[in-house]
């Protein structure tokens, strides 16, 4: 199916000084690592979305909703050369009920 992953393992670019700099910022502004945000794609009833508002035609933005510590937690990602690059998490409203919605919680 097009524009559908199925990720059967997770690689988190670690390298970049930026993605550093990016956690930092996250965890500073809503309490989440890019370690605990990498538990949402375990999660096997998550949901992956097409963040069609920022994606560009040079690179698809995605979501990943998915529950980790009992709580529902949006992921920010892009895919580059098969590998998961995170660059924002946190436990946002939208994401809880998009996830619900998918997932007949409501």
């Amino acid at each position: 199916m097009p524009g559908t992953y199925i990720f059967t393992s997770l690689f988190l670019a670690t390298s970049p000084a930026s993605t550093v700099a990016e956690e930092g910022v996250n965890y500073k502004k809503h309490g989440v690592r890019f370690e605990t945000a990498q538990k949402a794609f375990l999660d096997s009833h998550r949901v992956i979305a097409v963040d069609t508002k920022h994606s560009t035609r040079g690179e698809r933005r995605m979501f990943c909703y998915g529950k980790v510590d009992d709580r529902i937690l949006t992921v920010r990602f892009v895919v580059r050369h098969g590998t998961i690059r995170i660059f924002g998490a946190g436990f946002w409203r939208e994401g809880r009920r998009k996830y619900e919605e998918a997932n007949d919680l409501r």
